[in-house]
Formats: structure tokens, sequence, C-alpha cells
């Protein structure tokens, strides 16, 4: 039985720690997952161990393994169109859009507009819908549905349940995994939220060309101004699917330790196999990288592409996880059984910065197991 190396350990959190104190971010958390426990977890900066932060996309996999969940139990259908559940969801060319391919970014709809008044409406959300359309055809492509596809798949949730779609993730996958709820907070219980602010500087065109081979990044709905909305207390009460998680960083590297270990106790075999095995989507991303995702969560691979997919390169092919704006990261490795969270409430305006951030991270969280 493996077992983490101390000095391991003090590398990764001196490698957290460095963040800080050269200014680059004003605070962090970390925290790492072995053999069923939460087994390291530091705050660094202005931040302590009792301060809980944004998770932004992060989120999206505990949403999708519910709706995995649900269709298990034979309440929705993954290769029905979403239309089944959602009827207004079929104007202007959309009826033939599945579940399937919400999950896994395929819908064709990625910029779909959808306003934070919007957040807290069912109504108006329903509504919304059936103004959407597609801008490339569904199922031939990839392109990240960073808002759009998540709220869909949180009002299927809540037409088959009757019930907020957040009640229902908290109980499906998240209170049976020994975590508590991460969706849907309500004002008087925020007290311990960090706000989150903007740092850095704008990106440096000229390593952006270097690394990526591009001049700027693509223009998204992932805007400064879109992630400090949510500071407000509305914002993080409603529930947003696809990027409005509260939690601290020892709850992402919990969660991962449970749905890494887990043998039937809150998701069905085969639900787990689909989530943390099956590739379902590989079509290329902007940047020329295949998506290489299953239903619930973007695997490692083993093509060379791992640190752009958001790992270290440490990590093995088979780490499944999914990350959040401005570099939260949340992963599993099932070779060395490690998980990690880190989160900071330190938005930095250059995502290069951010990469290289996570992939540092990453990559030591990913050796503490074996000496380098």
């Amino acid at each position: 039985m493996s077992s983490l190396i101390p000095e391991r350990v003090s590398k990764l959190l001196d490698r957290c720690a460095r963040e800080v104190d050269e200014g680059r971010i004003p605070g962090c958390q970390v925290a790492v997952g072995f053999e069923g426990d939460v087994v390291v977890f530091e705050a660094f900066g202005d931040l302590t161990t009792d301060h809980r932060l944004h998770t932004y996309s992060a989120i999206k996999p505990t949403v999708s393994l519910t709706v995995l969940e649900l269709a298990a139990d034979g309440l929705l259908d993954l290769d029905a169109p979403v239309a089944s559940v959602l009827p207004g969801f079929a104007a202007n060319g959309k009826q033939s859009i599945t579940l399937s391919q919400v999950l896994l970014h395929a819908g064709g709809f990625p910029h779909a507009p959808l306003g934070v008044d919007d957040f807290g409406d069912r109504t108006r959300r329903l509504a919304r819908y059936e103004s959407w359309r597609t801008t490339w055809e569904p199922g031939t492509a990839f392109e990240y549905h960073a808002s759009a596809a998540h709220w869909v798949l949180a009002d299927c949730i809540t037409e088959v349940t009757g019930r907020h779609h957040a009640d229902v993730v908290t109980e499906r996958v998240m209170e049976p995994a020994g975590c508590g709820r991460w969706l849907g907070i309500a004002p008087e219980d925020q007290h311990d939220v960090a706000d989150v602010v903007s740092v850095g500087e704008a990106p440096d065109l000229e390593a952006m060309a270097q690394q990526f081979g591009i001049e700027e990044m693509p223009t998204t709905e992932v805007t400064d101004d879109a992630l400090l909305a949510f500071n407000d207390p509305g914002v993080r009460a409603a529930g947003h699917p696809g990027g409005g998680g509260i939690a601290s960083a020892a709850e992402l590297a919990r969660w991962y330790q449970a749905v890494l270990h887990d043998d039937g106790g809150f998701l069905h075999p085969e639900v787990k196999r689909d989530a943390l095995e099956v590739v379902r989507q590989n079509h290329v991303d902007w940047l020329g990288v295949a998506a290489n995702r299953t239903h619930a969560f973007t695997l490692g691979g083993d093509d060379g592409q791992i640190v752009m997919r958001g790992y270290g390169h440490t990590t093995g092919p088979a780490t499944f996880g999914h990350g959040g704006a401005k570099g939260q990261r949340a992963w599993a490795d099932p070779d060395t059984g490690i998980s990690l969270g880190f989160m900071t409430h330190g938005l930095d305006r250059d995502d290069l910065v951010t990469a290289r951030r996570g992939a540092g991270v990453s990559s030591a969280a990913g050796a503490l197991t074996t000496p380098i």
C-alpha cells in the first residue's frame, strides 16, 4: 500500500504558498484526499480553512451525475430529445437535441443568452429556451457551454422530480458522499463565503501566441464582470448549475474520494463506469485538443495533452475531474488514489498565469506518492 511522501507534501504546500507570497493571488486553499479521506488541508494568505469559495464550473459534474442517476432510475432518457422533457425547448430547430448531447457540450448552443435575472426564475428560463437558436449542427462538434447546457439539465431535473434542482443534487450525489450542500446557498448561510476579486494584469499576447499559437483568448460569457457577479447573495442563492458551486477545497477533495471509492453506495455501477471511463466526446476544442469527455468528467488521456485538459504532468491518464474558472482545480487519479481540491478567490486577468498555476499545483499533487 502506497502512502504520501512527506517531502512531496511539503513541496505542494510550498508551491501554493508561493502564489500568495509572491503577490499573484490574495489567498488559496489546497486539500488532498487519499484512501477515502482528506489527509491534507491548508489555507494561505487571507483565507482560512473555515472559508468556502466559489467552485465555478467545478460544480458541473455534480449536476451531470444527478442526471445520469435519474436516467438509471428510468426518470430520464439520455438518448431522448430534451424537448421530450421540456417541450418548449424544441422551438427554432432544437427538437432533436438529446440530453446526451447537452451533457457532452455538443448541443450547438454554447452562447445561448441567459441573464442574471433569469437565474432564480424558472418560468423566465423556460421562455428563454424557446428563443434560443443553435450556432452549429448538434452532435458535430465540441464547444464549451459555460452556462446554458447545465441550466437546461437543471430544469430537466426539476421537471421529472418536481423539486428544485439544487435540492435533488444535494440529496442524490452530495450527502451520500459525505459532503454538504454546494448549490443554492441561502443568504443567511453565506457568512463564510469569500468574495472573489480581480487580480493581475491583462494577458501578454506575445506569451499567449508562444504558448498556444493564438494571439488572444476567444470571447465568451465568462468575463470578469460575470464572475464577480457571484459575490451577490441572490446569485449565490439561485444555485447556478454550471458555475454557482460554493465549497471548500477539502469538500472538493472529499467528494472526489467518495466518487472514486463508491461501490454502489450512491452511484449505480453503470453510472460510475459511464462517468469515469467511457469517452463519448472527442471533438477538438478551439486549441485543437480533443475533448476526451465522458458524460460527467474530462479524462486525462494518454495523448500528451493531459496538461491542456487541466491536470498535471504527473497525473495518470485515467484522472477524472473538472476545473472551474480562473484556476479552481478538482480531480482524482485512480492510479494513485489521490484527489485534489485547489481554490482561490483571486481571479487572475491573465489566463496563461492561471493555466500555469493549475498545472504546477496539479503536477505537485500528482507526485505525492512517487519520489521525483
